[in-house]
């Protein structure tokens, strides 16, 4: 996969990238931008459980990569006054990992498991008892001599983020009793999270520029941060350290990054369509090899934005490039393609 600024992916062999994060992360509901519905409906559900003194029922958090189903995990451990254990699927290979993670926590503690989807399966089983009774089932010894250990466990709450909510079994994903999906935010509020991010870093940068990154961030917390990343330094190197309109137009055509936030890959994709297909249908499968990309990379990571901007359509017999795509692109539309419509 090529190296992408706008990729919804977290770039986790990037120390800075992570502190980034890190630090830009809100703490608490009031600061965290964005999600109104989600925040209402799971401060609801704090507020009851804190008023029984029980801990919080499961959670399962879906939708998009970076639209901040990690931050919103450590707001509501913030919001529980609990402690949160962070991992993720493919980091629990065996059984006896998530026996010493769970082991290990106390009541009312959080564990988080990013990528729930990638739980390996005997994982996933022995996961069902501990969500449903706070038990735990481990088998000691192997063959005719082997026995099970019932081991009671604290009451916790796990919080599950996936990107793909219908990968999950239908048993794991029954035993949340909360499950919520993250929307896309709307251009209004990624300005508003650039500007508090510039707070954060002492960036100095106008409204106009801040609506200009908000406009190109594809919707999303994670790219507008680290588009505000890449700006300020171009600031710094090119001017005086202040984002202007002028500063950020600059930077970001530089980065190659157009006025609906698509990037290389997404014209890349768009053209390959358009130029060997006759703006399609194509399946995903020819897509893959046209682009030189992984299938995987294109539906989770080029379609999605494409889709919900209204470039690309998803038909029973391929993807499909819409008139607007023709427009965005400068393009013709042919006869035969624009009478469909």
């Amino acid at each position: 996969m090529i190296d992408r600024i706008v990729t919804t992916g977290a770039d986790s062999e990037d120390p800075q990238e992570i502190e980034l994060e890190v630090t830009l992360r809100p703490q608490d509901f009031a600061s965290y931008i964005g999600q109104d519905r989600l925040k209402q409906n799971l401060r609801l559900a704090i507020d009851a459980a804190k008023k029984r003194s029980e801990p919080m029922d499961h959670v399962l958090l879906y939708g998009p990569p970076g639209l901040g189903k990690t931050t919103m995990a450590s707001v509501i451990a913030h919001e529980m006054g609990a402690q949160i254990r962070i991992t993720s699927g493919p980091a629990i290979e065996r059984a006896g990992d998530l026996a010493s993670l769970l082991t290990n926590l106390q009541d009312g503690d959080i564990l988080f498991i990013d990528e729930i989807h990638r739980l390996n399966r005997t994982v996933e089983e022995v996961l069902y008892s501990a969500m449903e009774d706070f038990k735990l089932d481990i088998m000691l010894g192997k063959g005719p001599s082997a026995r099970s250990l019932r081991l009671d466990l604290p009451k916790f709450t796990i919080i599950g983020a996936t990107t793909r909510a219908g990968a999950l079994a239908g048993p794991l994903r029954d035993r949340f009793g909360h499950i919520h999906r993250l929307e896309f935010y709307t251009p209004e509020q990624v300005e508003q999270i650039i500007s508090r991010a510039a707070g954060i870093l002492n960036v100095k940068i106008d409204s106009l520029a801040a609506k200009e990154l908000a406009t190109r961030a594809r919707l999303t917390p994670r790219i507008a941060n680290r588009l505000l990343k890449r700006v300020r330094d171009y600031a710094d190197v090119n001017g005086d350290g202040i984002i202007d309109a002028s500063i950020s137009k600059s930077a970001l055509q530089l980065l190659e990054i157009d006025h609906l936030g698509l990037d290389p890959a997404d014209r890349i994709l768009l053209h390959a369509i358009i130029d060997s297909y006759n703006g399609g249908p194509v399946g995903v499968e020819t897509l893959a090899a046209l682009t030189a990309e992984e299938r995987s990379t294109i539906e989770d990571f080029i379609e999605p934005y494409l889709m919900q901007i209204g470039l690309l359509e998803r038909t029973p017999r391929g993807r499909k490039v819409t008139h607007k795509a023709y427009v965005h692109l400068g393009k013709t539309m042919p006869a035969a393609q624009d009478s469909l419509l």
